[in-house]
């Protein structure tokens, strides 16, 4: 039985919407009803890392996890990998980040991350890390703004980043959780090019159909926007993070999801085509002249 956490989020919904689809796949969540329709042979468990029961519950009979964890700073991957090997857990693979595998990077969220990858390689458990740079799917946040007034609002917005579709994550957890040869390896993954908020927008408005404008932040715009969903050391961290991506220590192009899938990265122009509905919809179309 394979466990999977983190399933309301855009990476682990994907991996058990694919189990799910083939063969028995068990789901751990808080709040069933933010779930993805999963196949018929997929299972719910609810729960939460602070609740140790509800844990052990989840766990039985399971040899294979993906985990994921959303508290920097907290203690979610203790729990979990202490009730895993509890309950007999052969593989874990674990979503962490790019970052925890860059010299430079030191910001909170990437020390928490290579905290929890040394407990998961400490732990004894056979493991495997996914090393994703940022999700495309960020530029979900946007969507508003541009329905609203076609602007997109960006800090450093020429700065490029290797950002990954998080479908081809979800493809390389799938792959290291039901194919043998990933025990003990990192996986680092991201799209196949760098490209800037800038270079994002000029997508999106081709795909759109519609002109949209990139507009810069400056650091302190910055902050006050993320600050109405995070807190100020996660603020901080971000702020971090995007300065590294301004002196381009983010634009590395790796070939790991090629070499994995056997197929290669989806560009960002893919993922916007894909998710065109989510910014709203398109001008409607001219009306073709009638010809005489």
């Amino acid at each position: 039985m394979i466990l999977v956490t983190g399933a309301t989020g855009v990476v682990g919904g994907q991996v058990a919407r694919t189990l799910s689809a083939a063969g028995p796949v068990r789901v751990f969540c808080r709040d069933p009803a933010r779930l993805p329709a999963l196949g018929p042979d997929g299972e719910v468990a609810v729960g939460s890392y602070q609740d140790h029961g509800s844990l052990r519950r989840a766990l039985a009979g399971v040899d294979r996890a993906f985990l994921v964890t959303r508290d920097p700073g907290g203690d979610s991957d203790a729990r979990f990998l202490r009730a895993a090997e509890a309950a007999g857990v052969r593989h874990v693979v674990k979503l962490s980040a790019y970052a925890a595998g860059e010299d430079d990077a030191d910001d909170l969220i990437t020390r928490w991350q290579r905290d929890c990858e040394d407990l998961l390689r400490s732990c004894g458990l056979e493991w495997t890390l996914l090393r994703p740079r940022a999700f495309m799917s960020n530029t979900l946040a946007w969507a508003g703004s541009i329905r609203s007034e076609g602007v997109v609002h960006a800090l450093h917005p020429g700065a490029p980043s290797a950002c990954v579709d998080p479908r081809d994550i979800a493809d390389v957890a799938v792959a290291a959780l039901t194919s043998s040869g990933h025990e003990g390896r990192i996986h680092p993954l991201t799209g196949p090019e760098a490209i800037s908020a800038a270079d994002q927008t000029r997508e999106l408005s081709r795909v759109l159909g519609r002109p949209l404008v990139c507009r810069e932040l400056t650091p302190e715009q910055a902050a006050a926007r993320w600050s109405r969903r995070h807190p100020p050391h996660v603020v901080e961290a971000l702020l971090r993070g995007a300065e590294r991506r301004s002196r381009g220590s983010k634009a590395t192009v790796d070939g790991s999801v090629s070499r994995l899938t056997g197929r290669a990265a989806r560009s960002y122009a893919r993922w916007a085509a894909d998710h065109r509905e989510a910014f709203g919809p398109a001008p409607a179309a001219l009306p073709v002249p009638a010809r005489v």
